[in-house]
């Protein structure tokens, strides 16, 4: 599979996306004034303890104070707490050394948030969720340093490997390295990126986030909350920490700076990897020549159509997402139950890459054509399943119940991408009405009223052909009682090029009269 990343530099921020065999699959918007906040880490200060929720609320400087409930405490949180005041405190040249710290014992699985916040204490917590909606961001103190082959995870000791690597060789083999060079008091997941990596390699990516881990101590030296203490990298140099793999060919950008960034952080990540970077100078917008300005157009909006003439209908509610799956004119040329899955798992290819650009979050349910045989029904959950593994977002996928439909949960991360891919109709401007015939006609009288008393003689009025049939019907028609009124003769003109309620009038000249 042949990745792409195109990324176009705007003057309000940056919009990123990702094709795979030159398809569109993710597309990114990140405003500068409301930059990528996910994996942010705050110093913040509880504002508010919600004994009945079991959750904090906790101001880290967005409008809406953040919202910590306690299952996103780290069991760690009493140690994380002592940390905290320790190097908010700490006033020596250098810096505490983090692997002499004694921790404190782990906090239960069902305790209250209110035995482990005494008072409105300050607290380094990290961004979980993008704020949505009415909603602030969710926040967890499980703080996490993700790099490109490991994250390290400080106050706890455990080394975890990808369930992703299949290998049980392999597994043990990085274990074992893992084991044996992370510094104390620091636990590490082994990332799937991870796999055939030697340990100079690796060793050097940990090397890098125990640096991050380090600025950290030195930015909460005297800091007051609410405080950013490390930003996350931006949404691009985000996509190819995580993204970056051999079928990644080709990175193109639009902005010189942007261009230099990305080139930077490539040449720190994999610096063999610099020839699939390149700087689009074309006078075309970049989206256009690659394709992606017309995928977004025939993506986004309530009806997705698919190459065999099937389509998708995709609605939204307050609680869940709602896929239905439509054959349209796909051919029945076997029997139905084939046609049938053949059209489903087509419809499961697509809705996977939908999930995926539109970013959908929480409860998705999908209703699938009908079929009958059990065994159809377990092929396509698992294509599902297949279609959805590049899926970076946490999902899980349920069997097909008894009346059809596949109920689909994922991570929400963020507020849902929304683009408008139709235009507003000009005569109803979306509407979707328009004035009646009625009420038409009496605007024209009252007009030519006005214009004939002003002095204008030999009038004719340009209509719609469908309103000039309307006008001119009849005996006597409404054109003659406007001619009999007025004593001078009204012309009427159909115009193919005016909307249905348009119209215009021409003087004894034929020049166009602006009312």
């Amino acid at each position: 599979m042949n990745k792409e990343l195109i990324i176009n530099a705007v003057p309000n921020g940056v919009e990123i996306a990702l094709l795979e065999d030159k398809k569109l699959v993710e597309l990114h918007k990140e405003n500068a004034e409301n930059p990528f906040g996910v994996g942010d880490i705050y110093l913040g200060k509880v504002k508010k303890l919600m004994p009945g929720l079991n959750a904090a609320f906790v101001d880290v400087g967005y409008e809406k104070d953040a919202f910590l409930h306690y299952t996103d405490l780290s069991p760690y949180i009493r140690t994380l707490l002592k940390f905290t005041s320790q190097n908010m405190a700490w006033k020596a040249e250098g810096m505490a050394d983090f692997g002499r710290l004694t921790m404190e014992p782990e906090i239960i699985k069902s305790g209250k948030i209110t035995e482990v916040f005494q008072g409105k204490p300050q607290v380094l917590v990290q961004i979980l969720k993008e704020p949505i909606a009415a909603k602030g961001p969710r926040l967890s103190c499980e703080i996490s340093l993700p790099g490109r082959f490991v994250v390290l995870t400080p106050f706890n000791e455990v080394v975890a490997v990808s369930k992703k690597i299949h290998s049980s060789d392999e597994r043990r083999r990085l274990q074992k390295i893992m084991e044996a060079i992370r510094p104390k008091n620091f636990g590490v997941i082994v990332r799937t990126a991870a796999e055939g990596k030697n340990t100079a390699e690796l060793h050097e990516d940990l090397n890098q986030l125990v640096a991050k881990w380090h600025a950290i101590q030195r930015n909460l030296r005297g800091a007051e909350a609410p405080t950013k203490i490390l930003g996350e990298q931006d949404k691009t140099t985000s996509i190819l920490r995580d993204l970056l793999s051999a079928d990644f060919n080709r990175i193109v950008v639009n902005d010189k700076v942007a261009f230099a960034d990305t080139r930077s952080y490539l040449e720190r990540i994999a610096p063999d990897r610099l020839d699939i970077i390149q700087h689009y100078q074309n006078g075309q917008a970049i989206f256009d020549t690659y394709g992606v300005t017309k995928q977004v157009k025939s993506s986004f909006g309530k009806t997705v159509s698919l190459p065999s003439g099937a389509y998708l209908i995709v609605e939204a509610t307050e609680a869940l997402h709602v896929i239905d799956v439509n054959s349209g004119y796909k051919s029945a040329a076997t029997n139905q139950e084939e046609n049938s899955l053949s059209t489903n798992l087509e419809a499961a290819q697509e809705i996977s890459r939908q999930l995926r650009l539109r970013d959908l979050g929480g409860i998705i349910v999908v209703d699938f054509i009908d079929m009958k045989l059990p065994e159809n029904k377990k092929k396509l959950y698992e294509a599902m399943h297949e279609f959805m593994r590049g899926d970076r977002a946490r999902h899980t996928i349920l069997p097909i119940s008894k009346f059809g439909l596949m109920q689909i949960t994922r991570q929400r991360m963020k507020q849902e991408l929304e683009i408008k891919s139709d235009e507003a109709c000009p005569t109803c401007l979306g509407t979707g009405k328009i004035a009646s015939a009625l009420v038409l006609e009496d605007e024209i009288a009252k007009n030519l009223d006005y214009l004939i008393t002003h002095g204008h003689h030999k009038l004719t009025v340009l209509v719609h052909p469908i309103i000039a049939a309307y006008l001119s019907r009849g005996w006597p028609s409404i054109r003659m009682k406007w001619s009999a009124k007025h004593k001078q003769w009204i012309g009427l003109k159909p115009v193919n090029t005016l909307h249905l309620v348009e119209y215009k009038f021409l003087d004894k000249n034929n020049e166009e009269i602006r009312l």
